[in-house]
């Protein structure tokens, strides 16, 4: 494996060929392949700091679909298409037929001979693979219930700048492991050196599938993938810690059931003590102050937390770069 602070072996090597496919879970590409984009997404962001204009996607469109809100992914996509010279259209559920019946397939057969790429926010991990399936140009996975890459990719970048590597380092989940940002997290913090532990309530461990397939992968790595019940277990000696809200969008009707069970799982000053000294907080955003992280915590020294959201922007603009062009 490739240390992640070895960019003169990147710069020996050709760039992967990413043209034309998708980007629906970390998974789905080689650990090489996530580090080019890392680097692509810091060279990308001095340019862009550097006021220097790089129009990589000239000419190109990008669809948007968004069957739920947004704020970091709607801005951030259309920034960086915007700011590497193409265009973005959003799309909801009522302003296209899919939101009255028409079929995914129908869909995504039309709209890839209008665009040349296609990012969909949805519920159902199903519904954006059927998608891929069916559409003639790279659909980008936004967000679905089980997976969150583009922000996962920012995670790293972000890591990265804070901490100076990412091979090596431990980073610890707290809150409900059964989300899409936990199952990224495992794949993207696995495939670049990392140890990951998640701690989550009984009842809200994650996917036993990715869990499965994460720890296979891990031995490959020589990282542990470490699921507990214990957030004190799970937080010793960690360099990053993440949450994220207890009760994901579309899931309301269980929120008074979610704020008791993940008692005692809250990121707060007394349990990041058991962390290192010089840990980072990250948090994809919206947070719930007071729930699943302290104000202390969130607003705190060791955040990192708009950091973390700026890179969006660039995370995406590399994967971009690299599908359409």
């Amino acid at each position: 494996m490739l240390e992640i602070t070895n960019w003169n072996e990147l710069s020996n090597t050709s760039p992967p060929n990413l043209k034309g496919r998708d980007f629906l879970q970390l998974a789905d590409y080689s650990t090489e392949e996530i580090l080019y984009l890392l680097r692509e997404a810091i060279e990308l962001k001095a340019l862009q700091k550097q006021g220097k204009p790089h129009p990589y996607l000239s000419g190109k469109v990008l669809g948007m679909i968004f069957e739920k809100s947004s704020t970091r992914t709607r801005v951030s996509f259309e920034v960086g298409m915007l700011q590497l010279g193409g265009h973005a259209i959003f799309l909801s559920p009522k302003d296209i037929q899919l939101g009255r019946g028409e079929s995914i397939s129908d869909t995504a057969k039309v709209l890839s001979r209008y665009v040349d790429g296609l990012m969909i926010r949805t519920f159902s991990h199903d519904s954006i693979q059927e998608f891929a399936n069916c559409s003639a140009v790279p659909v980008i996975n936004g967000l679905t219930d089980l997976q969150h890459p583009c922000q996962v990719l920012a995670d790293l970048l972000t890591i990265l700048e804070h901490k100076g590597q990412l091979s090596g380092l431990k980073l610890c989940y707290l809150g409900d492991g059964n989300n899409n940002m936990a199952h990224s997290l495992m794949e993207g913090a696995t495939m670049v050196g990392m140890d990951i532990s998640i701690a989550s309530p009984v009842g809200f461990l994650p996917n036993q599938e990715i869990t499965d397939k994460v720890q296979d992968m891990a031995k490959g790595f020589g990282t542990t993938v470490t699921i507990t019940n214990d957030p004190l277990e799970a937080i010793k000696d960690a360099d990053v810690i993440v949450t994220d809200v207890w009760t994901s969008m579309g899931k309301e009707e269980e929120t008074s059931i979610r704020l008791m069970a993940f008692q005692g799982f809250q990121v707060n000053e007394e349990l990041c003590k058991f962390a290192k000294d010089d840990y980072i907080f990250l948090h994809c955003l919206p947070a719930h102050r007071g729930e699943e992280v302290s104000e202390e915590i969130i607003d705190g020294p060791h955040s990192v937390v708009f950091d973390e959201a700026e890179n969006r922007l660039h995370a995406q603009k590399a994967i971009l770069k690299y599908l359409l062009t």
